[in-house]
């Protein structure tokens, strides 16, 4: 404040100034967008997600019985808290690649949709992160054929692209005999 300035001048030219930088600035943008809960998983080199709402537990690596005459994709059964639940193996239902090496330290996520709940045999899970809706991509047309009705989008994270799986169609199919 300068000698010939009052106090009042002194807050009549903060206040202008404020006013500049309010009009300035534009409008207000509210920030406060929907969010998406996805459970990251790697299938080998592949990385993958589930809508957490979908998963209702991760389990580690737990005794699978297996049961004679199952399709390949299916693995066996678990015993949780009592509950008997099937494992199926998502690697043969996406045909990717059998890793005979990935079973150590692997994790099973017990999925529900589709008036299904099974266990879901994965190599590991990466994160369990909340992700702006608009950070779901639409997936690329260059997804296989066979993957195009699973797939929801694609996200990036950790410099790897993330594809979104739509759980409910997979176990839909599964239980119509599709996959």
């Amino acid at each position: 404040m300068t000698d010939d300035m009052s106090p009042d001048d002194d807050i009549l030219a903060l206040d202008q100034v404020l006013a500049v930088k309010r009009s300035a600035a534009g409008p207000v943008v509210d920030v406060d967008e929907p969010s998406v809960k996805l459970v990251v998983f790697v299938l080998g080199t592949d990385w993958f997600a589930f809508h957490g709402e979908r998963i209702k537990e991760v389990l580690s690596d737990c005794p699978v019985y297996f049961l004679p005459g199952c399709p390949p994709s299916l693995e066996g059964v678990i015993n949780v808290r009592g509950d008997i639940e099937s494992v199926i193996r998502l690697r043969v239902l996406l045909r990717l690649a059998e890793d005979n090496g990935a079973m150590t330290g692997s994790r099973i996520l017990l999925g529900q949709g589709a008036a299904m709940r099974s266990g879901i045999r994965v190599d590991r899970v990466e994160e369990v992160m909340d992700v702006p809706q608009s950070a779901i991509q639409p997936p690329p047309h260059t997804i296989a054929e066979h993957l195009r009705p699973l797939v929801l989008g694609i996200v990036s994270f950790q410099d790897h692209m993330v594809t979104v799986l739509d759980l409910e169609r997979i176990f839909q199919d599964y239980r119509a005999g599709g996959l």
